[in-house]
């Protein structure tokens, strides 16, 4: 491709699994041609020269404009306005029936069920460690409704990017919450150290892990770095550790018992947020808000394969609600987060919980 002034970028970047996109190999002829950031009307016509005047094609052109996407050739192009589209019908079907929750348009319309669960879940995990909880409930009342981000604990959303490492960002989350309770001040706390270093403690990298585990292993051998001294690379690497730099220790965890709604009502009500997790399944990644029910997805602990926060619970019309973390950017769902519905265990969100103490 011949050379490009900088204030030209691409269309995209690629959503696949691979850490970081390659350049595109285009002539300066080819219709998805470099455009100028801001120029919506150039990237349409391109669009349209690739994929003709079809239903959709202007608002594809608008999603690739808003999230910065980049195809590789008319192909790609052409594949990924295939699965643009059945997204948009997903919604359309959904949204007309008036359920409790909503979809929209997001960064993964374009993406197939299969390269959004490599890039954005975990391996189903066994949780073991939840069969037998340690959670104490008191006689404590509980609030009618919480919402930990108002006591400014709550660490802001985070996003890991293509790689499996939910249970990284879960296991921060609760850690980064549970130290600005204890110490009054913010921390952002490595994820990648996990990625890297977890994994005798039977956690996978970014092909997932479970924050019970993360626990297990910060306290074991100690502590964890803060973000700042070990970033973030959204792709497995070489364990780089040194106890002597620990931003954090972990004296020990909590686990909710599987299933446990109450012992988890009474931990995020009056103890502080706790790491969950529950099974995603294939309409959830176009979640835009209201409270999500299902009943397609499980409760098996061997289901499990996104781990989250829990920051609080409400009800919404009548439907009480988990109020949820995600770690899929804040452009995502609810500001990233979202409403889980309350009392039915849904997708088994009460089946894998910890959280942490904090020294």
């Amino acid at each position: 491709m011949a050379t490009v002034s900088s204030s030209l970028v691409a269309v995209v970047v690629i959503l696949a699994c691979a850490a970081g996109a390659h350049g595109s190999t285009f002539s300066d002829e080819n219709p998805i041609r470099q455009v100028v950031s801001d120029g919506l009307r150039e990237l349409e016509a391109s669009v349209v020269q690739v994929i003709g005047h079809t239903r959709h094609a202007l608002t594809f052109a608008r999603f690739a404009h808003r999230y910065g996407k980049r195809y590789e050739s008319s192909e790609e192009m052409k594949h990924r306005y295939s699965i643009f589209a059945e997204s948009l019908e997903t919604i359309r079907s959904h949204n007309t029936k008036g359920l409790s929750y909503t979809l929209g348009l997001n960064e993964f319309a374009d993406m197939t069920w299969e390269e959004f669960t490599k890039t954005k879940l975990g391996a189903a995990q066994h949780c073991s460690a939840t069969r037998k909880g340690n959670h104490k409930l008191t006689d404590a009342v509980l609030p009618l409704t919480q919402d930990w981000r108002k006591t400014g604990i709550v660490s802001p959303v985070k996003n890991q990017g293509s790689c499996g490492s939910c249970w990284t960002f879960s296991t921060t989350g609760a850690l980064e919450a549970a130290y600005a309770q204890a110490y009054g001040k913010p921390v952002s706390l490595s994820e990648q150290q996990l990625v890297d270093c977890a994994g005798d403690f039977n956690n996978f990298g970014c092909n997932g892990g479970l924050p019970s585990q993360a626990f297990e292993y910060i306290k074991y051998n100690g502590g964890l770095d803060s973000e700042e001294a070990y970033p973030y690379t959204r792709k497995d690497g070489v364990c780089k550790y040194s106890a002597e730099n620990s931003a954090i220790q972990v004296l020990d965890s909590v686990n909710i018992t599987s299933g446990a709604e109450d012992e988890l009502k009474h931990a995020v009500g009056v103890v502080r947020p706790v790491s969950v997790a529950f099974e995603v399944i294939k309409n959830f990644k176009l979640y835009s808000g209201g409270v999500y029910t299902s009943d397609e997805c499980g409760s098996d602990p061997m289901d499990v394969n996104h781990a989250v926060v829990a920051v609080g619970y409400g009800e919404e019309d009548g439907v009480p609600y988990w109020l949820i973390k995600n770690s899929w950017g804040a452009d995502w769902g609810l500001n990233g987060y979202f409403k889980m519905e309350m009392g039915k265990n849904m997708c088994g969100v009460a089946t894998c919980a910890s959280y942490p103490i904090v020294a």
